[in-house]
């Protein structure tokens, strides 16, 4: 049975659970493309996070896919790259789905939707379920022998559905990054580098990372390279003594939205120590005095713990 022939026989009056699940479908695919319209891709963006997750060892291993043809060897793209691509890319729709089952083989769709461009590549394949092992041809019966099938023959249509709607400069600038990746001569991910430099700061100057989201205005999850260099330039210049932590950070942020009980206490132990002082007491001077400095070293310690 074909695919328009099962949509006819979902429309028509009598089949009341095929039209309101086409009406189901239909209306989650209006609110995906008025999402993608209401907040359409930026494109740089889009290639700096493609980029970045190239620098990844892990990805790169398994980005680009080899086999002999001939007295050639062909490369290319593989499906793990394929899916990085899309979702980095935004604003796209992939997968594969089984249409229909039959006694002996499936009936599949692989799909990728550009929905801002409205540009869509859609394969629909048939997959026996049979496997060739050992020179013979043996037949699957098993439910997860024959998913496992359509999804690995999926996989291939998926990818070259993909490809026909990320732009090919990007997918070579991303093949390229990953050779980098896997030659050494790339550097890591921006978030990873990022989180190194925020755990240095805090193991060794105790700068936590709202005292630098403060300075900086806005979340970490926000920063960019120029903010990665900034963050290298404040730390190269605390390591060689150049300037000192509260130079670039304030420990007491957090205290000033904090209440003032620290403040009055320290204003009523002030008094305190005034008024003894009038009366020519010795005791009480020698109280408050200590008193203050039991003050300030508590205040002493809480500006070198982290926040």
């Amino acid at each position: 049975m074909s695919e328009l022939s099962m949509q006819y026989q979902q429309n028509q009056p009598g089949n009341v659970l095929g039209q309101a699940t086409a009406s189901r479908e239909m209306e989650e695919v209006k609110g995906q493309i008025f999402m993608a319209r209401q907040f359409p891709r930026n494109v740089f963006q889009s290639e700096k996070r493609i980029l970045d997750a190239c620098k990844r060892p892990a990805l790169a291993q398994t980005a680009v896919y080899s086999y002999p043809r001939g007295n050639q060897r062909v490369e290319g793209p593989s499906i793990r790259l394929a899916e990085v691509l899309a979702q980095n890319w935004g604003n796209l729709a992939f997968g594969v789905k089984e249409l229909e089952q039959r006694p002996g083989e499936s009936v599949a769709m692989a799909y990728a939707w550009d929905l801002e461009t409205n540009v869509r590549q859609e394969k629909v394949f048939t997959v026996p379920h049979t496997r060739k092992a050992g020179g013979q041809i043996k037949k699957l019966d098993d439910p997860r022998d024959i998913y496992e099938l359509v999804a690995n023959n999926g996989a291939r249509r998926l990818r070259a559905c993909i490809l026909g709607i990320i732009p090919g400069d990007i997918v070579e600038l991303a093949l390229n990054e990953c050779n980098k990746t896997l030659t050494g001569n790339n550097e890591k991910p921006l978030k990873e580098r990022i989180a190194n430099a925020l755990a240095a700061f805090k193991n060794q100057y105790r700068v936590t990372q709202e005292m630098i989201e403060q300075r900086f205005g806005y979340n970490a999850e926000s920063f960019t390279e120029y903010d990665y260099l900034e963050l290298i330039k404040i730390f190269n210049s605390l390591r060689d003594g150049m300037s000192k932590v509260d130079d670039w950070f304030d420990k007491d942020a957090k205290k000033k939205q904090s209440s003032g009980l620290a403040e009055s206490f320290n204003n009523d132990s002030q008094k305190e120590t005034k008024d003894a002082a009038k009366e020519n007491d010795p005791e009480k001077v020698a109280e408050g005095v200590k008193e203050d400095d039991a003050d300030e070293a508590s205040a002493t310690n809480a500006d070198e713990l982290p926040l």
